[in-house]
């Protein structure tokens, strides 16, 4: 008789802070919370050579949308999906405790609420195990993370102190489970979904064993954890509210609609009509020149991210690099979160010579700290700008800086006072971004393009703020 093991294999998807599964026992699989994009995980079905039979969505999902019921539909698989969630689509409904066959496995079926009212987890192991079989794996979604848990004031923020009880709960269920079973989460490597984040390397083996000890939702009493959790929930970006939509409408099977190639004329029409330009190029080259009302939004991990935050949804978007490959990735994040019939153009040296003149100045914190023993702060007022979150500028800040978090640039940049603005973050990358909003906003900028850890080893100044 065929022996069937659990083989799993982890799908990063870093542009949205997740990660896919595939978990399949050598012939046929199950993948579970797929982005939209789909073709990291079929081209991992393709390398293992099985069968995708099932694909399971543990939530309707606030950050993405979902490749879920696409996925199936081009494999002729079954899509799971809690039968308590009101959708537009058919789909397999599944419940607590209903167990599915996939090959040799079985995919039993935890109700895990708390992240969103219908949260579902899945446990996969063989249907036959064999006396050396690990127990299984727990594709846990937004439940329980690894060393936290998913947000509970996504779906609405007046239902997060009873998410969050459920939360707790539902935490306390999937500790019951063998201790060796391993830890599947999609949330939590990035993604605004989890409570904080996490960085474990894709293959690090995680245990329910490794959270009893590690995991605030196993160690602490249920008062005590919902107080913690709602105290400690961050800023939401402010497309996510768009997500869960799409998603009951099952907006993620629809081809993404093609960007629209325009001119540098076209372009400038762009600017003058209130249009968004986004440049991708890095944020140094965005400094030393660029489209007059563009913004910078360097293509990396976070694009889409903040791409989403930042502009209003449905508003005109032009899309500008020097690089296609580098458009085309980026077209592909954004789609990932429902954005696409963008325009795009690609800047040519001839084009940049030409249009690319305004500009401003970069510096490092050694910079900052030679200017401050030297600046006359009667004639030239400098302002310093911290654009990280609450959380970042409670740890400890500059003393007299202002806290202006990122995602807030662009409807407080009139708030700030006159003088010079130093803008900085933890990295670069943040400051970067609110740099090109505050110029575009008329104000002279300087970004502070360093890491934070700078200011120690510079033995600047650090002030914290206790929480109220």
């Amino acid at each position: 008789m065929r022996e069937f093991r659990v083989e799993i294999v982890a799908v990063e998807v870093p542009h949205l802070g997740n990660r896919c599964h595939l978990v399949h026992d050598g012939r046929r699989a199950i993948v579970v919370d797929p982005p939209r994009d789909t073709r990291a995980v079929e081209a991992a079905a393709e390398r293992a050579q099985v069968e995708i039979t099932a694909v399971a969505d543990t939530h309707i999902h606030n950050d993405y949308v979902s490749g879920a019921l696409g996925l199936a539909r081009r494999h002729g698989a079954d899509y799971l999906l809690s039968a308590g969630e009101q959708v537009d689509f058919e789909r397999v409904g599944v419940r607590d405790g209903d167990v599915v066959p996939v090959g040799g496995l079985e995919v039993e079926v935890i109700a895990t609420p708390g992240h969103t009212r219908h949260h579902q987890s899945f446990l996969v192991r063989p249907q036959q195990p064999g006396p050396h079989d690990a127990p299984g794996a727990l594709l846990s979604g937004g439940s329980l993370l690894q060393g936290t848990v998913g947000r509970t004031d996504l779906v609405d923020p007046r239902l997060a102190a009873d998410l969050a009880g459920m939360q707790w709960a539902s935490a306390q269920v999937l500790a019951g489970l063998d201790p060796a079973t391993r830890l599947l989460p999609t949330h939590g490597f990035g993604s605004f979904c989890a409570s904080t984040s996490t960085c474990t390397r894709v293959g690090e083996i995680v245990t329910l064993a490794d959270q009893h000890s590690a995991n605030p939702a196993l160690i602490l009493d249920r008062e005590t954890f919902v107080s913690e959790l709602l105290a400690g929930f961050g800023p939401i970006p402010r497309y996510y509210r768009h997500m869960a939509p799409l998603n009951r409408a099952g907006a993620g099977r629809a081809t993404p609609r093609a960007a629209r190639p325009v001119t540098a004329a076209q372009v400038t029409d762009a600017v003058l009509g209130g249009s968004w330009i986004i440049d991708l190029r890095s944020r140094s080259a965005f400094a030393d020149g660029h489209l007059a009302g563009s913004v910078s939004v360097e293509y990396g991990t976070q694009f889409a991210t903040y791409v989403g935050w930042l502009v209003p949804w449905n508003d005109d978007i032009v899309v500008l690099s020097d690089t296609p490959d580098l458009l085309d990735a980026a077209l592909r994040d954004l789609a990932d979160i429902g954005i696409d019939d963008v325009a795009t153009h690609v800047v040519s040296p001839g084009t940049a010579a030409r249009a690319l003149t305004a500009s401003y100045r970069r510096a490092d914190w050694t910079a900052f700290a030679v200017e401050s023993d030297t600046a006359d702060a009667t004639a030239h007022p400098r302002v310093v700008v911290d654009v990280r979150q609450r959380d970042e500028w409670e740890a400890g800040h500059l003393p007299g800086a202002i806290h202006l978090p990122v995602q807030d640039v662009e409807v407080r940049a009139d708030e700030l006072p006159d003088g010079e603005l130093w803008v900085h973050c933890r990295s670069g990358y943040r400051a970067g971004i609110a740099s090109s909003l505050l110029h575009r906003h008329g104000r002279a900028v300087v970004h502070i393009d360093d890491a934070w850890e700078r200011v120690a080893e510079l033995q600047l100044p650090i002030t914290t703020t206790v929480a109220a």
